[in-house]
């Protein structure tokens, strides 16, 4: 009995003493691990919500997937993912105390902001501070010399505006289009971007001066004199997605017939809940996958976000690539964690398997031909078709 009792409370001892050592940071696999913190300065509030959300989600599930995997090693030590975030509210002086408190925290890879205001906003903080940043904003100047911080993180209008209405001509017989943007920065620019490329198509502009308010809801007034000029093509510059279905509403109510397209990303969630049938054949661009390109690790990363969020957001097919990025690139070159020069250096020859496509697919830089260097990630070009609460693909395409 005594030897028993001797046996059971050295046991009971080994077991809290092994706690104690787990607790204190001691031999714990997991508690070895070092931390790699990975901002977010962005919209997540508000009519362009979810753009941010989007970023936000895809972050998280992703990290949360490599932590419970062991983390990912990069150079002689491994790293649990920390995402830090902070909501901007389409705010640029937000964005830039968001980028603030992201130096403060010693953050060097920050994803956002999503609008361009945001994203011009916080360039000198990163720039100053030794922060690569990934916009989901499409201003040149971001990505062209002298400017060298900013990545683009998707496909820029100028990129997918061309493609969509050259398609549209082809096949759709699409010969006149207009034009309307809310009157702000960031849609009057897609317009502007919008414009050109049409009149290098040779289409017909029967309207491209036509603006509204961020928030109005009753677009009938804004909209009765373009429909009364029954354009082929009605483009919604630059439309975030809370207001994307109240215009698509008003058009058809107005008896609209012909089609509408965007190239601002879209939610299929907000359009069915605000457009019903009214959204059939709405056209956008749409998360970089589709069911006949997606790998097995991109059906997996789909599973698990939306067993963590309820839901899913086909635009998170392209925001899941900014923190995959991040990472590869790190683990080409591991003196890029405490050092963007380094990070760039690597830009221009990285290369790495792309997990989330079928086939041979790779993760490289892009973007020679838009800025003058590889400042944006190679994410297919995916546009998508809206039909009865589910976005169908239109056709796929690539920009380099």
């Amino acid at each position: 009995m005594i030897n028993r009792r001797s046996t059971l409370k050295s046991m009971v001892l080994g077991a809290v003493s092994a706690l104690a050592m787990t607790a204190a940071g001691m031999p714990s696999a997991q508690a070895q691990n070092k931390e790699l913190k990975i901002g977010f300065v962005g919209v997540t509030s508000g009519p362009a919500a979810a753009w941010g959300t989007s970023n936000v989600r895809s972050m998280q599930t992703r990290a949360a997937w490599i932590n419970e995997t062991g983390g990912v090693k990069i150079g002689d030590a491994t790293y649990d993912i920390n995402i830090v975030t902070f909501d901007d509210q389409k705010d640029p002086k937000r964005a830039i105390a968001g980028m603030e408190k992201m130096a403060q925290e010693g953050i060097h890879y920050v994803v956002g902001p999503n609008v361009d205001d945001g994203a011009a906003a916080v360039r000198p903080v990163a720039e100053a501070n030794g922060i690569i940043y990934f916009p989901y904003a499409f201003p040149k100047s971001l990505y062209e010399k002298p400017a060298s911080n900013a990545v683009l993180g998707m496909i820029a209008n100028y990129q997918s505006g061309p493609a969509i209405y050259k398609y549209l001509k082809e096949n759709k017989g699409v010969k006149t289009i207009a034009f309307v943007a809310a009157n702000e920065s960031d849609p009057l620019s897609q317009r502007d971007g919008g414009v050109e490329a049409a009149k290098a198509l040779g289409l017909e502009i029967v309207a491209q001066n036509d603006t509204y308010q961020n928030d109005t809801r009753d677009f009938t007034p804004v909209l009765t004199p373009i429909v009364a000029l029954k354009p082929d093509l009605l483009v919604l510059s630059g439309v975030a997605p809370a207001n994307a279905p109240l215009l698509i509403r008003a058009a058809r109510e107005l008896g609209f017939e012909g089609l509408i397209s965007t190239e601002t990303a879209q939610d299929a969630k907000v359009l069915e809940e605000g457009a019903g049938e009214y959204a059939n054949g709405f056209i956008s661009v749409g998360g970089a996958s589709t069911p006949e390109i997606a790998s097995d690790a991109m059906k997996e990363f789909v599973d698990r976000y939306t067993k963590m969020f309820g839901e899913y957001n086909d635009e998170s097919n392209t925001k899941v690539y900014a923190l995959e990025y991040i990472i590869e690139t790190l683990k080409a070159n591991p003196a890029a964690i405490d050092n963007v020069d380094e990070f760039k250096k690597t830009i221009d020859t990285f290369s790495a398997p792309n997990p989330y496509l079928n086939g041979d697919a790779k993760l490289s830089y892009v973007g020679t031909t838009s800025f003058g260097q590889k400042r944006q990630l190679a994410v297919p070009m995916v546009v998508n078709e809206y039909k009865d609460g589910a976005f169908q693909t239109l056709f796929v395409g690539t920009v380099d």
